[in-house]
């Protein structure tokens, strides 16, 4: 009697089971893959075939749920991709675990101490996307002051003013001398600037209409004039056509609507403040129509100094530093990896794998690129193993097991009764 049959069958099966039991104790692990057996039949040139065995205990790379956790450092990959992580002997290893942390010193790693990956920055301070990935720091230095050079600023200068008009508005300013100064306008707007030490400026322009389709702007730094020294305040002359665009002149804007650079010295501050800020004023898209004087857009390039207060993450990857100034810099950009055989991958453990011979190499790039997926900040993929087809599969395996004990059972009992002939 051959009892080899059913003995693969138990082995078969008690392997299945423990896959079974493998992924169903997964079941809650984050970026967990499940798995399950393949099996075939073992054949000696016979007839009857010797039994079964387990060729090989495939990985389901199948997309799990992705769950919010309104936690930032949580992330899921939308898609295909792995995060690329850097093991503590600086060996790479690939998960689909978001779970972070930021140590003290910025590095941001995972539950294993595992560092992500992805592209630094150059000497701008821009993400160099397609060099080399590496392990992941956010500085947590302070970002420096930055002096305003450009402000920007659209307004309607209500062509139904008069020059020279009763509705004019006066208001006194202080000169480079120290001497009070009366300024005319129809129309004046303010706005914050910033010099190279982070003090912010409050400018004012003051617009007065001095003939048909011209207006002239005079500027003044907290309430003190730009001038020549003697008192004579600096004017800048703004034109527009018969249509009421902007157009450009000799000693006003422009071809691209930028009045020219406006330098306030430190000999223009009363009490010689030293700080020197230089900034160029565009008016483009101003117009000058039949309604009331407004400003639709302004902006500038200038901000104070700024401590970090926390980092977002992208649904490109790039983590981005925001500072108390409110302004954000990168700080990097996570990179994911695919595979041409992702189930060629090797499992390591800790929710990772390696890549193989059989996987082929590393594909690298940015997410949303190519056939990776996006990076979902605030959420983790969970595992992908249905629990309800386990718990099915398990009951399946359990009556083979049985079934193959069985056999060995029915034929012991035969044997049995072939030794008792005598």
């Amino acid at each position: 009697m051959s009892f080899s049959q059913a003995l693969s069958g138990l082995n078969s099966q008690a392997q299945k089971l423990g896959t079974i039991g493998n992924n169903i104790a997964n079941s809650q692990t984050v970026g967990f893959k499940g798995s399950n057996v393949q099996f075939s039949d073992v054949f000696a040139n016979s007839k009857v075939g010797l039994g079964t065995r387990v060729t090989t205990v495939m990985q389901n790379f199948s997309e799990g749920n992705v769950e919010s956790t309104n936690r930032n450092l949580d992330l899921a990959v939308a898609g295909s991709g792995f995060f690329r992580f850097q093991d503590t002997s600086g060996e790479v290893v690939y998960s689909r675990n978001g779970q972070l942390s930021m140590k003290a010193n910025g590095d941001l790693v995972n539950a294993q101490g595992f560092q992500i990956m992805g592209y630094g920055l150059n000497a701008q301070g821009e993400v160099q996307v397609g060099g080399q990935p590496q392990a992941l720091n956010v500085s947590a230095e302070e970002l420096a002051a930055s002096a305003t050079t450009r402000v920007g600023t659209t307004l309607n200068l209500d062509a139904r003013k008069q020059p020279g008009s009763d509705d004019l508005s006066t208001t006194e300013v202080v000169d480079s001398t120290g001497n009070p100064q009366m300024i005319d306008y129809h129309y004046s707007n303010n706005f914050t600037v910033y010099d190279s030490l982070g003090n912010p400026r409050n400018v004012t322009v003051y617009y007065e209409k001095t003939a048909a389709n011209d207006w002239t702007a005079k500027m003044t730094l907290d309430g003190k004039t730009l001038d020549d020294g003697a008192g004579n305040v600096t004017a800048y002359s703004v034109q527009f056509d018969a249509n009421g665009k902007l157009v450009n002149a000799a000693g006003s804007v422009d071809a691209n609507g930028a009045i020219p650079g406006v330098t306030f010295s430190s000999a223009d501050y009363l009490g010689g403040e030293p700080v020197d800020l230089t900034f160029d004023l565009n008016l483009a898209g101003t117009t000058q129509f039949g309604n009331t004087s407004t400003v639709s857009s302004l902006t500038q390039n200038g901000y104070t100094s700024g401590t970090l207060v926390g980092i977002t993450i992208d649904e490109d990857g790039v983590i981005m530093r925001n500072y108390s100034n409110e302004e954000s810099r990168p700080a990097g950009q996570i990179s994911l990896v695919s595979f041409r055989n992702p189930e060629g991958l090797t499992p390591a453990g800790d929710n990772v794998w390696r890549a193989s011979n059989e996987s082929g190499q590393e594909l690298v790039g940015a997410p949303g690129t190519g056939l990776l997926g996006g990076v979902v900040s605030g959420a983790v993929e969970t595992s992908n193993v249905d629990m309800a087809r386990e718990l099915v599969s398990m009951i399946v395996a359990q009556r083979a097991y049985q079934a193959n004990s069985q056999t060995i059972k029915t034929q012991d009992e035969l044997l049995q009764t072939a030794i008792n002939l005598r």
